[in-house]
């Protein structure tokens, strides 16, 4: 190859480098401008919310769809907001019940722990503090896995008797793990619904599906702040 030759080529590969080293440029650029949108889509994660809760929770007698987990669903949609809730109720459950289940339970992530147990264990005469005790170690389990995790309480407040009566420790006893843990309460979950037989099916214990639509406003509000926090 002569010299002339010879520069003709090297100018020819010289243009193709620097075609190349553009594209190159260009290409990384464009990753570079992705990338944090893409990054910031991927931290964009619905939070889920675990139902620990007995037959009031399953909505006892009626459709999964018209227990109140499924409505807050509903009422977080209406207001633009999108929820993963699972509803962890049980039948029958009580709270040594609900601690049992929890371990396979947080294999998938927790948001936000709404927690709906202690019923049946009044209804057994267990006493407050080994309620009380079941209760805490369903909260600090689940924080053990998941420290982020938002707790909220539905409690049980029981108006109408003495102090030192065992309704009346029953109800006190979640205003105090709520402070105790920084969680959120719901004081009395069952507000307007309990005693009221347009609202509960003919056993007047489980409410019917007016009776869920009640509850889920009862805990919505409490509910919605826990996620204004956690944006």
């Amino acid at each position: 190859m002569n010299k002339k030759a010879f520069r003709a080529v090297e100018n020819r590969l010289m243009h193709t480098l620097a075609a190349f080293l553009f594209l190159g440029l260009t290409t990384a650029s464009a990753f570079a401008t992705a990338t944090p949108a893409e990054s910031a889509s991927a931290r964009v994660r619905i939070p889920n919310v675990l139902v620990l809760g007995d037959s009031i929770s399953a909505g006892y007698g009626l459709r999964r769809t018209d227990a109140y987990p499924a409505l807050l669903s509903e009422k977080a949609a209406s207001t633009g907001k999108r929820l993963h809730v699972i509803n962890a109720g049980v039948s029958g459950d009580t709270t040594a019940g609900g601690l049992r289940r929890l371990g396979r339970l947080l294999d998938r992530r927790v948001d936000i722990l709404l927690i709906e147990l202690g019923i049946n264990d009044a209804f057994r005469g267990v006493p407050v503090v080994q309620i009380e005790s079941n209760l805490q170690a369903i909260i600090d389990r689940t924080r053990a896995r998941y420290p982020e995790a938002t707790v909220l309480i539905a409690g049980l407040q029981m108006p109408g008797y003495s102090r030192g009566d065992y309704l009346t420790d029953f109800g006190a006893m979640y205003v105090e793990l709520a402070r105790r843990n920084a969680a959120h309460l719901v004081p009395f979950f069952l507000e307007g619904v309990i005693g009221n037989p347009a609202l509960n099916l003919p056993d007047m214990i489980h409410p019917n599906a007016g009776g869920q639509k009640v509850l889920a406003a009862n805990i919505w509000p409490v509910l919605e702040s826990a996620l204004n926090r956690k944006s």
